[in-house]
């Protein structure tokens, strides 16, 4: 079974480069995604979806969905090298499952806050600057995926 994700989105904190114990280099980003959807229908008011927001025109719904990306060798230092915290990238690549058969869940945690949170885990394949917070770029090698049968718990972080 193949699958693959492709979101645009804007990068949520300043990328976070470690190495494993080899040497391969592994930089972590969160990008979120935002789903709109408008206030009014043909019919009038639309109420406000199941934990969704008001927009900040006022004019929709919205929703933020978090994604916590992984990129492996040479993407992991390019990315580490050029992406900040509030850029727009495009990102490809495949989503790590969580369950015990290998199917995709979030994962899941409760915040400071007291809320249960959940994010994506996505392991990139390709990621491109599209812009934003200051300039824009054309675009990153195509990433390499992580070592076969490599367990991202053995990660020391």
């Amino acid at each position: 079974m193949f699958q693959r994700v492709a979101l645009i989105g804007h990068v949520g904190q300043e990328p976070q480069m470690r190495f494993t114990a080899d040497g391969t280099p592994v930089t972590n980003i969160s990008v979120a995604t935002k789903e709109t959807a408008s206030k009014t229908s043909p019919r009038g008011e639309r109420p406000c979806p199941n934990g969704w927001k008001e927009s900040y025109n006022g004019k929709n719904w919205e929703v933020t969905t978090w994604w916590r990306v992984t990129c492996w060798r040479g993407l992991a230092e390019t990315v580490n090298q050029y992406v900040t915290k509030g850029q727009q990238i495009f990102v490809e690549g495949t989503v790590s499952g969580t369950a015990e058969n290998g199917s995709v869940n979030p994962r899941v945690w409760t915040g400071n806050d007291g809320q249960a949170r959940a994010s994506f885990e996505l392991t990139a394949r390709t990621i491109k600057f599209l812009g934003g917070r200051g300039e824009g770029a054309v675009g990153a090698p195509i990433g390499e995926a992580p070592p076969e049968g490599f367990e991202e718990d053995a990660l020391p972080f």
